[in-house]
């Protein structure tokens, strides 16, 4: 008797993941229907993706996750990954001299981290990254201003770039919501964009903390470069052949 061979977990996914690339929104009953299975195996390979930062779930099915989303929400996804970032990076904040710090949830992970230091000053566009660095002995936490963006709990506009350009740092610590080997990084937002790019300008490295879950996408707005960047952090293992297309462009950590 012929049976019909239903995908698993993984093909699942891949072939869900399929959908939205193509369709930008995956619909429950019409997946469920195209890969032979129930919604309810559809819908936990959903809650799986949204874990992982691939997808956002919706009533009846998912959209993409290549939108601003608020501080809170962000940070909530791929904890893991964010805190093994921050446990790499966190060796590279410097004791004294100025950092420059985005407005990301990877970079807050690694604020959150920062303990006592010797006359360290840090500004960031992030009202939460300033919050978690106010009253660190020794850090002097600057918040930039400009005008707030409600949907990325940043600060961005031509004053923050004018704050941003007003000291000269060290390291600027940065995420981005995509990375690709041939164009750099991408932003969701091109105020977002602008304001990195005005610490960038006057920042001495660029640290690029970026989860591996971004690796080889893009979205709308133009970032950096990886000729501009000193190091690409992620959670992986440096050797790991994920990086592979980044390997001879930047140093891996």
């Amino acid at each position: 008797m012929a049976t019909t061979r239903t995908p698993d977990s993984e093909e699942r996914k891949k072939a869900l993941l399929g959908i939205l690339k193509r369709d930008n929104v995956i619909r429950l009953a019409a997946a469920a229907s195209a890969l032979a299975v129930s919604t309810i195996t559809i819908r936990r390979d959903l809650e799986e993706l949204e874990e992982q930062g691939l997808l956002r779930r919706v009533r009846g099915g998912a959209v993409s996750v290549m939108g601003p989303r608020p501080f809170a929400e962000r940070r909530a996804v791929r904890l893991r990954a964010k805190e093994a970032i921050a446990e790499k990076a966190l060796s590279l904040v410097p004791r004294f001299g100025s950092i420059a710090l985005d407005a990301s949830s990877t970079v807050g992970t690694l604020c959150s981290r920062i303990g006592p230091r010797s006359g360290l000053i840090a500004a960031t566009n992030s009202y939460p990254t300033f919050a978690s660095m106010k009253g660190t002995p020794g850090v002097n936490a600057i918040l930039i201003g400009g005008e707030p963006d409600e949907a990325t709990d940043s600060l961005v506009g031509p004053i923050a770039c004018q704050g941003a350009q007003a000291l000269r740092y060290l390291r600027f610590f940065a995420s981005a919501t995509a990375i690709d080997a041939r164009f750099g990084t991408s932003e969701v937002s091109l105020r977002e964009a602008e304001t990195k790019r005005a610490f960038r300008e006057v920042s001495g490295e660029l640290i690029l903390c970026i989860d591996s879950s971004k690796l080889g996408e893009r979205s709308i707005s133009a970032g950096f470069a990886l000729t501009e960047t000193r190091l690409l952090i992620t959670e992986l293992d440096p050797a790991d052949a994920r990086l592979d297309p980044y390997r001879d462009q930047v140093e891996l950590l």
